[in-house]
C-alpha cells in the first residue's frame, strides 16, 4: 500500500502535513505519468473548504509547471469530479477536499482518464514521483495553460436526470448533508422529478426549520417519524456514502440498501452476471438474502477500492458495504451517495412498497465488532499464534452455519486487529467477541 496515499486518498493536516508543496508536487506528478508525453489536459475539482481552494492553487501550479493543461471545474463531488474526467476525456483528475473525520485535514484524490480511482500500482508510480528529486526545469514556453469551465454540475446533473427511469414524482423525502455542492444538487434534481425534498443541515446539526441541534442522523430518524415522508437520506462527507431512514423512523443501513437494489436488480434483469460483490465485512443477512434471491455474492477486501477493484475485475455492476459506499458501475465508476439515493427512491416509485418492507426481506442478525490495539510487532505474527487461533476456532464450530466470526487486521498506522461476530444471541456473540478480544490482548503482550 502507498504511504502516502493509503487506500485511496492523501490525507493530512491541510498546510502543515498535507502542505502546499506537496500538493504542487501531486499535481506535476500526475501531469507528468498521464499527460506527459500523450497530452490532453488534467481535470481539477474541489469541495468547498477555503482549504481546498489554496490546495487547488498549488495542484494546478503543478500541472502546468510540466507543460501540462490544467482545468479547474469549480465546486463538485467526487463521484461528479470522477464523471467529469471521463466526459471531458481528460488525462486525468484531482480532486481536493476535506478529509472526513479529521478535523482540519484535507484529501488529494487522483482519478485516471476513465474515471476510476488509481489502482495501488499507479498510486506507488505518483509517490515516486513526488518524493524523487530532479534538477531539470522546464523553459517558460513548456508551461501548461490554466482553463476553467463553468458547466460541470450542470453536466453532472443532466447525467443523473438522464439515468433515471421512473422520476420519483411526489416521493417525499427528507435529506441530512454537509453544505455546499451535495445539498444544493440534491434540492435542484430531486425537486425538478417532482419529488418532495425536505433539507436538514449536516454540518450545524440543525434544519432550515431550527431543529434543537443534536445528532444529525438522530434528527433525520425523528423527522421521518413524525412527518408524512416516505424515507429519509443522509448523504455523508463527501458525498460518496449513504445511509437511510425507513418512514417509521428505523435506519437502513448500506447492506440494506445494497440487498434492496440487487433484490430489484436481479427482478429486472439488469444485474450483470447475477452477481454483487460485498465487502469482507458485510454482514452475515445480506450474505443469506443474496442466497435466497439467488444471486451470487463474490467477497472483496474491507475497502472500498477493493470492492470496486473486484468489480472491475469480474465485471460486475453493483456492489458495496456497511459502510454505505455503493458502487454503481454502470452509471458511475465511482461511490455515489446521491446516485444511490435518487436509485432508492426509483425503486419506492417503481414497486410502490415502503422502504420498511423492502428492507425487511433482508433479515438481520446481531452484530458485535471490538478493536484490539496491537504494537508494530505484532503485526502479522499473531495468526499463527496456536491459543489465538484454536480459541477462534472453538467458537467457530460452537457457531456453526447460525453466525461467523471474522479476524482481522487493519492496515493503517496504527495497527489494531477487529473482531466481528454475527449471531442469534446478542449476549452470547457479546461473551465471544469479548472472550477473543481478551485472549488477543494478553498473548500480543509477548510481541511489545
Amino acid at each position: 500500500m502507498s504511504g502516502l496515499f493509503g487506500t485511496d486518498s492523501a490525507r493530512g493536516l491541510t498546510v502543515a502535513e498535507l502542505s502546499c508543496e506537496l500538493a504542487m508536487q501531486a499535481g506535476r506528478a500526475a501531469a507528468e505519468l498521464f499527460a506527459g508525453e500523450q497530452g490532453g489536459k488534467i481535470i481539477v475539482a474541489k469541495d468547498g473548504a477555503l482549504s481546498s481552494a489554496v490546495l487547488e492553487a498549488a495542484v494546478c501550479a503543478g500541472i502546468c509547471s510540466s507543460g501540462v493543461d490544467a482545468e479547474t471545474v469549480g465546486e463538485l463531488s467526487g463521484a461528479a469530479a470522477s464523471f467529469i474526467v471521463r466526459e471531458h476525456k481528460a488525462a486525468a483528475g484531482i480532486m481536493i477536499s476535506e478529509a472526513t473525520g479529521i478535523p482540519g485535514a484535507s484529501g488529494i484524490t487522483i482519478f485516471s482518464s476513465d474515471g476510476f480511482r488509481l489502482s495501488e500500482e499507479m498510486q506507488l508510480q505518483i509517490e515516486d514521483r513526488i518524493y524523487s528529486v530532479s534538477e531539470e526545469r522546464r523553459r517558460f514556453e513548456n508551461i501548461g495553460r490554466m482553463l476553467s469551465c463553468n458547466t460541470a454540475a450542470e453536466e453532472y446533473i443532466s447525467h443523473l436526470k438522464k439515468i433515471t427511469e421512473i422520476s420519483p414524482e411526489k416521493i417525499n423525502a427528507a435529506i441530512v448533508c454537509k453544505k455546499g455542492f451535495i445539498r444544493k444538487t440534491a434540492k435542484t434534481i430531486l425537486s425538478g422529478m417532482g419529488a418532495g425534498v425536505t433539507l436538514l443541515d449536516g454540518e450545524t446539526n440543525s434544519s432550515e426549520a431550527d431543529i434543537a441541534p443534536c445528532n444529525a442522523f438522530e434528527t433525520l430518524m425523528d423527522m421521518v417519524e413524525a412527518g408524512n415522508f416516505h424515507c429519509g437520506l443522509a448523504i455523508e462527507g463527501d458525498g460518496s456514502s449513504i445511509h437511510a431512514v425507513d418512514e417509521k423512523g428505523v435506519p437502513v443501513d448500506g447492506d440494506t440498501l445494497l440487498a434492496i437494489i440487487a433484490g430489484y436488480y436481479k427482478e429486472k434483469e439488469l444485474l450483470k452476471d447475477n452477481t454483487i460483490v460485498v465487502n469482507v465485512m458485510s454482514s452475515l443477512g445480506l450474505l443469506n438474502f443474496a442466497e435466497k434471491k439467488g444471486i451470487k455474492a463474490v467477497t472483496s477486501g474491507s475497502c472500498g477500492r477493493s470492492v470496486l477493484d473486484r468489480m472491475v475485475e469480474g465485471g460486475y455492476n453493483l456492489g458495496g458495504g456497511q459502510s454505505g459506499h455503493i458502487f454503481m458501475t454502470d452509471y458511475s465508476p465511482c461511490d455515489d451517495g446521491l446516485l444511490c439515493g435518487i436509485k432508492l427512491l426509483e425503486i419506492l416509485k417503481a414497486t410502490g412498497k415502503p422502504l420498511s418492507e423492502l428492507a425487511g426481506e433482508m433479515q438481520k442478525l446481531p452484530q458485535i465488532s471490538l478493536n484490539v490495539r496491537i504494537s508494530d510487532k505484532g503485526r502479522e505474527v499473531w495468526k499463527n499464534d496456536e491459543k489465538i487461533t484454536g480459541l477462534i476456532e472453538k467458537y467457530e464450530n460452537e457457531l456453526g452455519s447460525e453466525g461467523r466470526i471474522i479476524v482481522r487486521e487493519s492496515s493503517g498506522n496504527a495497527p489494531f486487529i477487529r473482531v466481528m461476530i454475527e449471531g442469534s444471541e446478542f449476549s452470547r456473540i457479546n461473551d465471544i467477541a469479548m472472550d477473543i478480544a481478551q485472549c488477543i490482548k494478553d498473548r500480543c503482550r509477548f510481541y511489545n
